[in-house]
This record gives C-alpha cells, structure tokens and sequence, in this order.
C-alpha cells in the first residue's frame, strides 16, 4: 500500500506494465536523466498523486503511442491506396516545375503514386503517436489541475476548520492529524496532509521535514505558502493560533477576491454570447435575402446548417467555457463515520435503491435473504404510500416513468396519423409537427424533473438558511455553561425552521441512547450539503475534546457567514447574466417574428399577386417584370426553420440561465419550459 492510499501499481495501467518494460531501453536513449521534460512529469506525477514512477510513465506512453501510431500508419497506407492508388484523386502534377531529364521525369512517374501513399502513411501515422503519446502525458497534468482547483476551493474551510481546532486545544500534531483523517470533508487538502502524517509515521521523518516536502510538492501555490507559514511558526515555537487566525481571515478575502474575479469573467461571457449568439440570426437573414436574389449561388443547405447546427454549437460551446470558470460546490457532502460506525455507514441514503444494513449480510444465510425481501417490500410500499416524496429525494427517477410515456404517446400518434411523419408533412403543420416532435416530450418529461428538483433543492437548503445565526446561538448558549446537546435543546425550544426542527431531533436520539457524534453525522447525510458538512465535521471533531466549544462555534459561524456573503454576491451578479441571456433571447425571437410576418408573408403575398395579375403585364419586356423573388424561397419551409431556430436557442439559454446561475444544469429547467412556452405561444400568434 502506498502512503496516499492507492495500491502500488496504478490499477488504470496496471495490464500495460509489460508495454512500459519493453519501450524502456527507447526511452533510456530518447531522454536524459537531466531532461526538464522528465522533472515536470516526474513533479505532475506527484502532485496528481499517481503512484508509478517517471520512467515506466513514460515507457508506456511511448509504447502507447507506438501502438496508436502503427494503427493509423496502416489505416493512412490504405486510405492513401484507396485515394492514390485507385485512382479516385487523379495526380497529374505535383510539383509543376518542367523536369529537362526525361530518366528523371520517367522515374517521378514511375514512384509518385507509392510515394503519395508512404507519406499518407508517414503523416496519418506520425499523428497517432502524436495522439497515443500526447493523451498519456496530459493525464498527469489535468489531474494535477483538477487537485489545484480542489484545493484552492477548500483552503478557506480547511484554515478555518484548523484554527476552530487550535481553539478547542489541540496541538500542532493533533491538528495535522485531524486534518489528514477529515478526507471526507476536506477532501484533496486532506490527502495533502496525509502525506505529511504518513511520512512521519512510516519513514521516521520528523513532521517538519515532511511539512517542508509537501509545501514543494503540493500543486496548489496558495497551500504551498500556507505550509511554508507553518513551517517557520513551528521552527520558531511562535503561537499557532494566532497563525491560524490571520490565515483564517486572509483565505476568506482571499475566497472573496476570486468570487469577484469568477464573476467578472462570467459578466465577460454574458457580453461574448449576446453577440455570438446572435450571429446565426444575422446569418440566417442574409441566407435569405440571398436566396431571393436570381442566379444567387447560396446553397439552401446553409439555412439547415446555420439552424440544426450552428445554433446548438454556439450554445454548447458557450456551456463549455462557462464550466472552465464557474465550478460547482466540491465533495459529496456526507460524511464518513470513524470508529466503528457501520450501521451509520450502511444506512447512508439508504431507502429503495439502497436496502442498507441488510445488504452487507445476504449470501450467507437464507434468513437473511427473506430479511431482505421482506425489506424490499417494506420500502416498496412506502414509495407507492407517498412516491412525491420518493421523487423528492430522486428526481431523476421521474424519467423512468416519463420517458417511456412519451415514447408510447409518439408511437401511437405516428401510427394513427395524428402527426406528420415526413419532412413535407411538417412543412405543411409546422406548429402542430413541432409541439408533439418537440414541446409535447420537453413538457412530459421536463416538467416532473423540474418540480421534484426544485422542491429538492429548495428542502435541502433550507435547513442551511438560518445555519449562519443558530450557529452564533449555539456558541451564546454554550457559553452560559450549557453543554453542547443542552446548547441544541435551548435553541430549538427558541427558534423556528428547519434548523431548529433538526436540532430537537438530535437531542431526541440522544436521549433514546444515540451518541450525539452519530446523531449529528445522521443529520448531515439526510441532507448532504457540502456546506453543512464541514460545520458539522467541525463541531463533531471538536466537542469529542470538550463540551465547551463556543469559541469554536463561533468559528463555524464565521466561515458560514462568509459562505452567505459570497453566496449573495454571486446571486446578484449572475441574475444580471440570466437577464442577458433572457434579453438575447427575447431579442432573437422579435426579430425572427418580424421576418416572418413582415418580410417573407409579404413577399409570398406579392408573389402570389403578381403571379394572378401576369396578363396585365403580358405586354411588358422589362425583366422586373417577370421577375418573382419568391420562386426561389419556399415560404412555408422557411417559416419551420425560423420556429425551429427559436425553440433550439430557447432551450439552450434555459439550460445556459441555469448553469450561470447554480453550476448544474438542471437547475436550467424551468428557464428550458418558460423560455420554450414564450418561442411556441409567439409563434402560434405569429403563424
């Protein structure tokens, strides 16, 4: 076992170990030992925490790489046969410089079509090396990336999670051990610190030499510096706490800093899609003036182009770079009980989909398989007594029911004749064709998922509202002497809401025999907020020392309070983003229903009426007169691509709202189902 708890072979490569053996003596000859492309791999290893050594790394991705490289090698040889040798691309001239020796013009004759095909070879494969090799290396470098942006998230609560210890009285060594043992909470800064406590315990280093190792080692530059701090308060026997505290007061500025730069980009980003997004309606508007001109060279297919495929990537692609700045909250938010804990462990989010205790004993007795079914059963009445409530807890279960409905729903339509079943029939019905195609399934399916998420959310987080003053409540009641289960029963005898509720039932459980670390842990997993876990992680940690923990509450409502002054600023910046993207859209949908009604109605309405007065003009030679710009354009088929164009970016910027606003994409579906009812109630209007 290796000290950051993987297992000595990396399992993802683990099969590929005899690959890494025989490119071995290539990559002895490729590089040096002194080589910097080697160091930085060697360091990317480490600060991805991944366990094989630089020099099997790199024999594999070289063998890798040979291997994806001879692939494509062979695959550019028979493309270059099947485009060269074949005939298809004809090669008259290649070079067109005039040869005076005819042996040599006779021999280029004789080798170009081989030579072409060696090279399609040469290139397709020089690319598969590039590719196989390249992918191998860049693994340590995203995973080291995706550690550094742990981290740097974390720090602010891990500090603060430090000075809370210091606080309730623990020493240097005892923090650094809490640290490293709250992985479940603090995740990969914890992993940090366990590297710190492993090399004191298993090597015999003393911890101020294994605090120096990881400041360097570490990818994060801001633990780095923070390690570096500790390490001359512990060399020069100064006051940990008061360490702890500035750097406590430092990150937190620090977290707000990189709020206000995160939504500063975001508000960069909100200007770039008002303007690219955009930029397929302008498109779309000169595709059709120039299909109305006579002898135009646009392609018709562009109109499908700039609707069926620039639209969606413009919209994904926006996604995409919003999720390079704005990342979600990090950890699971359960928390892992210690000591021994294994019903808490075997319970956790336990219910239909997960029978918990029982699952751990089936398969040895027959008893315990009736156990289970009688379980299975149990828990499958009580989703049929309240399923709203089953759903609340998993609103992606909806789909199971909803997605074959709909798919029943389509197929009955389709087979009846309800619905139009070509292109033609579609062009002829486009508002009917399109709700039953489009709105009918985002209606059925979306709708359910929308409600159940919302109320989930919405039940979750209300238990975090008043998580900031109860905790000021707590450390007030604590400090009148009370004991910390005491603290709990006089705040919830003198507060309201969901908080309060939860501290009256731990101090029930605890009173009916329940360790209050274990009550408290249960309260934590039933709602698994990130945020609230590492309150509680701090509260648990601390009150297994001493009862009398105000200064540490205090602590807790410090960090929550700059949690909710973040969390305020972050709703108010991003609901100016939601209003842009809105207002984009909204834009978009007036002009389209301008060109509708105004240009393209108008012009089939002149087509049509100079097409009936044409023996009035049957005396006229002028080419206008017998020009009709409409013969090109097909009225109604452009009429469909503009409804099509209008729901496409309504539910993309329902689904981009929601991501701006919350990180998660589902938290963009009731933005999809408003914005998409506003794109098919204007069109109904507008047809």
């Amino acid at each position: 076992m290796s000290l950051d708890g993987h297992t000595g072979t990396d399992q993802r490569f683990g099969d590929s170990d005899a690959l890494g053996d025989t490119f071995y003596p290539l990559y002895a000859k490729l590089f040096s030992d002194d080589s910097q492309f080697v160091s930085d791999i060697e360091t990317k290893l480490a600060q991805a925490r991944m366990t094989d050594t630089v020099e099997m790394y790199l024999s594999r991705a070289i063998g890798i790489g040979f291997i994806s490289g001879l692939f494509l090698w062979i695959l550019g040889l028979l493309i270059g046969w099947g485009l060269f040798g074949t005939g298809i691309i004809t090669v008259d001239t290649i070079i067109g410089v005039p040869v005076p020796n005819e042996q040599v013009l006779s021999l280029w004759e004789a080798i170009k079509i081989p030579v072409l095909i060696v090279g399609c070879g040469l290139v397709f494969g020089s690319l598969g090396f590039l590719l196989g090799f390249g992918s191998l290396v860049a693994v340590p470098y995203s995973g080291a990336s995706a550690r550094k942006r742990e981290i740097n998230m974390l720090l602010t609560d891990s500090v603060s999670f430090m000075y809370a210890l210091s606080v309730g009285g623990l020493n240097q060594l005892e923090i650094l051990q809490a640290m490293a043992e709250a992985d479940d909470t603090y995740g990969e800064v914890s992993k940090e610190f366990q590297n710190i406590v492993n090399e004191t315990e298993y090597f015999d280093t003393d911890y101020r030499t294994a605090i120096r190792n990881q400041a360097i080692e570490t990818p994060s530059d801001e633990l780095s510096q923070f390690l570096t701090d500790m390490l001359s308060i512990v060399n020069s026997g100064g006051d940990m706490e008061s360490f702890l505290s500035d750097k406590k007061e430092k990150h937190m500025r620090t977290a707000k800093q990189q709020q206000e730069l995160t939504l500063e980009t975001l508000e960069l980003f909100g200007e770039m899609y008002m303007t690219l997004s955009l930029f397929p309606l302008l498109l779309i508007i000169i595709l059709v003036v120039m299909q109305m001109i006579p002898n135009s060279n646009a392609s018709p297919n562009m109109i499908f182009v700039a609707v069926y495929g620039l639209i969606p990537l413009t919209g994904v692609g926006f996604i995409i770079l919003v999720s390079t700045v704005k990342h979600d909250e990090v950890g699971d938010g359960y928390l892992s009980p210690d000591g021994g804990h294994e019903r808490l462990e075997a319970t956790r989010n336990s219910g239909l989909l997960n029978l918990g205790l029982i699952e751990q004993f089936t398969g040895d007795h027959r008893v315990f398989d009736r156990i289970k079914n009688r379980e299975g059963t149990h828990e499958t009445m009580v989703v049929l007594k309240r399923p709203h409530h089953f759903f609340r807890e998993h609103p992606l279960m909806t789909l199971t029911l909803t997605v074959p409905a709909i798919l029943v729903v389509l197929t009955a339509a389709m087979v009846q004749g309800v619905v139009p079943t070509t292109w033609s029939g579609l062009v002829d019905d486009p508002v009917w064709g399109t709700f039953v195609y489009v709105y009918l399934p985002v209606y059925v399916t979306l709708v359910p998922l929308a409600i159940f998420y919302e109320w989930n959310v919405r039940t979750r987080h209300a238990v975090v509202a008043t998580l900031s003053e109860d905790l000021r409540k707590l450390s007030s009641a604590n400090d009148t002497g009370l004991t910390l289960l005491e603290s709990l029963q006089s705040v919830a005898s003198t507060t309201s809401g969901a908080l309060a509720r939860e501290f009256e039932v731990m101090h029930t459980k605890v009173n009916y025999g329940m360790n209050l670390k274990e009550a408290m842990i249960e309260f934590n997993n039933k709602y698994h907020i990130p945020r609230l876990a590492r309150s509680v992680k701090l509260i648990t940690k601390a009150q297994e020392a001493s009862n009398q923990i105000s200064n540490v509450l205090r602590t807790a409502a410090r960090a929550s309070e700059n949690h909710d002054d973040i969390e305020r600023d972050r709703k108010s910046r991003t609901r100016m983003q939601v209003v842009i993207i809105i207002m984009t859209f909204m834009t978009m949908l007036a002009v389209i229903a301008i060109l509708q009604t105004q240009f393209l109605n108008t012009m089939a309405d002149l087509g049509s009426s100079a097409s009936g007065d044409s023996s009035a003009l049957e005396g006229s030679s002028g080419p206008m007169s017998q020009m009709n710009l409409t013969e090109s354009v097909d009225v109604e088929q452009m009429g469909l691509l503009f409804f099509h164009a209008i729901t496409l970016h309504a539910i993309l910027s329902g689904f981009i709202s929601g991501y701006i606003r919350d990180a998660n994409l589902l938290s963009g579906l009731k933005y999809v189902i408003a914005l998409s009812t506003i794109a098919l109630v204007a069109w109904a209007f507008v047809t």
